[in-house]
């Protein structure tokens, strides 16, 4: 019979867990939510991941209780990539954690997830996650499933886990492959298994898909100038020739209504463009993070397609910001004109405030993709 104290003799077994999760701030005032955040989750890892680990000899550890001095960035990134376990509370998809768990399952090392009941993220959705409510039953027994997860893991290996999975929410064809099935001298790594460049790839393929939704939003912009300009030249013929305010405002509602399809498809895909920023935006943040922690002559071509991705999106994606934002503005005067206006102009606002959104974040994956590129040529 396997027994906690057999799992916690082998030499090979894991001794230190990184807890990712939200902490919460405990210098806030009593009552703050961000005060009763920390007690929550402090709660949580001292009332039930603590000690589902100790049971088996392994040391949990939360950001907060790292003990040497240093970056703190730095150190968690660290512990994130070379802890020999991780669990991660993912409740509530803090940006943070998601970004720290994009890391960890590049490197495909095990990795719990738990999370609160109702406050789990959709885009991992179809991750084997642990559920606790907060009550003394319910986390006794989410420690209790902890520790059904842990004796597995350590006795017939851990899941793997793919950055594809955490992006997409698919499962692989084959299905997830343990540790003990994976062979290559027990190192948890299948011949078949996705590597680095594979997760490029996926992540690749959503940038490609923004890409082609830029495409589609320019050419939906240059319609919409080019209705407005007819319409434009309309208006000044009718000024001209002293028309009366009905025919006016005939040729207004006219305007309105061919613009209305356009408008309401760019807003469709600047959705469609800001839902893809959101789903790649940990992945791609967690990309970025391997490849610094990685020496630029070990890179690959790869990583540097990438990078070299993310700056031309964005350079693109610049100019177009520039376009939309002056189209944005000449928008939002338009409603003044008249109530036929107003539908398709709510539409164009909103894809301005999506995209300008995106865009935004887009390039802080450029800066860091061109600091990256710059520290491998100097």
């Amino acid at each position: 019979m396997i027994t906690a104290q057999t799992l916690r003799q082998e030499s090979d077994q894991p001794r230190r867990c990184f807890v990712v999760g939200p902490i919460g701030d405990p210098h806030a005032e009593h009552g703050s939510p961000e005060r009763e955040a920390y007690e929550h989750h402090l709660g949580i890892f001292e009332q039930v991941i603590a000690p589902a680990c100790a049971k088996y000899g392994v040391t949990a550890v939360r950001a907060d209780g790292i003990a040497h001095a240093g970056d703190i960035n730095e150190q968690i990134c660290r512990h994130v990539v070379e802890s020999d376990l991780v669990i991660a509370d993912v409740s509530g998809g803090n940006p943070n954690v998601m970004y720290e768990l994009g890391l960890r399952h590049i490197t495909g090392k095990p990795t719990i997830h738990i999370g609160e009941a109702g406050q789990l993220p959709f885009d991992i959705a179809s991750i084997r996650t642990i559920r606790y409510q907060r009550t003394r039953s319910h986390m006794t027994g989410a420690r209790k499933e902890i520790e059904s997860a842990l004796e597995a893991g350590l006795r017939d290996g851990f899941e793997l886990l793919t950055p594809a999975r955490v992006l997409r929410g698919l499962q692989s064809d084959d299905g997830p492959a343990s540790a003990s099935e994976a062979g290559g001298g027990g190192n948890g790594e299948d011949e078949d298994s996705p590597g680095l460049l594979d997760d490029f790839a996926v992540i690749e393929g959503g940038l490609d898909d923004m890409a082609a939704d830029m495409d589609a939003i320019t050419k939906t912009i240059e319609t919409i100038g080019a209705l407005t300009e007819h319409s434009g030249t309309e208006m000044l013929d009718l000024t001209q020739a002293n028309a009366p305010m009905t025919a006016r405002l005939a040729a207004v509602a006219r305007y309105a209504e061919t613009i209305s399809a356009p408008a309401g498809e760019m807003n469709n895909v600047a959705a469609a463009f800001a839902e893809r920023m959101t789903t790649l935006d940990s992945g791609v943040r967690a990309a970025l993070g391997l490849i610094e922690m990685t020496p630029p002559d070990e890179r690959g071509e790869g990583a540097e397609e990438f990078l070299e991705q993310l700056m031309s999106l964005d350079e693109a994606a610049q100019e177009g910001l520039a376009q939309i934002g002056a189209f944005g503005t000449s928008a939002g005067a338009m409603v003044r004109v008249s109530r036929h206006l107003r539908k398709p102009v709510k539409d164009i606002s909103a894809a301005v405030r999506q995209l300008t959104s995106a865009i935004t974040r887009m390039g802080e994956w450029a800066a860091k993709a061109r600091a990256l590129a710059h520290s491998a040529t100097a």
